[in-house]
């Protein structure tokens, strides 16, 4: 396509907001992290390497059908996860690097020997959990 030569009505999504179909046979349910997997299917967030981090489930999504037969809307943004355990707790030290996908709650400071990808970037670190902005 050229350039532009005049005024354009460019689409937006609101929020950050992204819908995706489910993975068949897989449940992800309201609040979960979400990821892709290879094939571009949602799945909840697990200790997996290849999965593509996107956000939060915005609602329970039940596929008992084929792939994509539903779909899940996932808010991109800042979330409050659970922090992982012992030496992969991540401590306000770690704000600013990658947090790593433990499951679909749940984030560490490592990469578990290469099995675990990356969630988003660490912004916040409080009693509760990590703060994580995925993009």
């Amino acid at each position: 396509m050229a350039a532009l030569t005049s005024d354009r009505n460019t689409p937006k999504r609101i929020g950050g907001m992204e819908t995706h179909p489910v993975k068949g046979a897989t449940t992800i349910f309201g609040g979960a992290f979400v990821c892709l997997d290879a094939s571009g299917r949602a799945v909840p967030g697990s200790t997996a390497t290849g999965l593509i981090a996107r956000g939060r489930a915005e609602e329970r999504v039940e596929n008992d059908g084929a792939d994509g037969a539903r779909n899940v809307d996932v808010r991109q943004g800042l979330f409050r996860w659970n922090n992982s355990a012992a030496a992969d707790a991540i401590t306000r030290a770690e704000i600013g690097d990658p947090a790593y996908i433990v499951d679909d709650q749940t984030v560490a400071k490592t990469n578990g020997t290469n099995t675990r990808s990356v969630a988003g970037t660490i912004r916040d670190v409080d009693a509760q959990g990590v703060w994580v902005e995925t993009l």
